[in-house]
């Protein structure tokens, strides 16, 4: 038997961690969806730059962000719309 919702659940999976969450927000809301750099982000959160290029790189392996080169520096978008809809659910 085929397992129901698999897509759907490795999106969930793939989101399912904070600072994924905070990272996505940031795409979505905080640069009004314009994208945004690794090093925005960092100086955001305060996290390591390493640590943010591997959250990124699992949101960009599941197709819910995408990246594109702007000079030296990579700006990252969300492109998968379902991803809004769950971080509206989650802020109610």
């Amino acid at each position: 038997m085929k397992y129901k919702y698999k897509d759907e659940s490795e999106l969930l999976k793939a989101c399912a961690h904070p600072m994924r969450l905070q990272i996505i927000e940031l795409l979505l809301l905080g640069l009004y969806n314009k994208g945004c750099s690794v090093n925005s982000i960092q100086k955001i959160l305060g996290i390591p730059q390493s640590t943010i290029s591997q959250h990124l790189q699992i949101l960009k392996s599941k197709g819910i962000i995408d990246g594109s080169k702007k000079g030296v520096e990579v700006c990252y978008k969300v492109i998968d719309k379902r991803v809004v809809k769950i971080l509206q659910i989650l802020k109610k």
